[in-house]
């Protein structure tokens, strides 16, 4: 009995220290346009976004690449103008994370979910960004 406790406490020590596997995403998934659905604060409040007035453009290609913001336009087009980030994809134990870089400020996000469908950042002050694909829309 003794020797049967003793090698379930070794078998549950080994197991609880044993290193988490981060997450990892197929980040080509990022590509392309992402509309803001809500913002979750730290706190656990949210904001949630009805229609946003931009839409993030990401371009990524080998772990580097941009995000842009485009402003969607009644014919289903998009405005588009020359600022950019410039971004890094960053793997890591803890996760993959998008390091982002302007002539003015660096930071990064941790790709918390991403799908098709569904993006969620979370940036270095726990603050989570869910995106949702856009869907267009024409005014006839």
């Amino acid at each position: 009995m003794k020797n049967l406790v003793l090698s379930l406490f070794t078998t549950l020590l080994f197991v609880s220290c044993q290193e988490k596997k981060a997450e990892t995403f197929d980040v080509n998934l990022l590509n392309g346009y992402w509309e803001i659905e809500h913002v979750t604060m730290a706190d656990g409040s949210q904001k949630d976004y009805k229609m946003s007035e931009t839409i993030d453009y990401f371009e990524v290609k080998q772990d580097s690449g941009f995000r842009k913001k485009v402003n969607p336009q009644v014919d289903g087009t998009y405005l588009v103008n020359d600022s950019e980030e410039k971004i890094k994809i960053e793997k890591s134990r803890e996760g993959t994370y998008i390091s982002y870089k302007t002539e003015f400020a660096t930071w990064n996000e941790k790709i918390k979910t991403l799908t098709k469908e569904q993006l969620v950042l979370e940036n270095e002050q726990h603050i989570q960004y869910q995106y949702k694909k856009p869907t267009s829309f024409t005014v006839k």
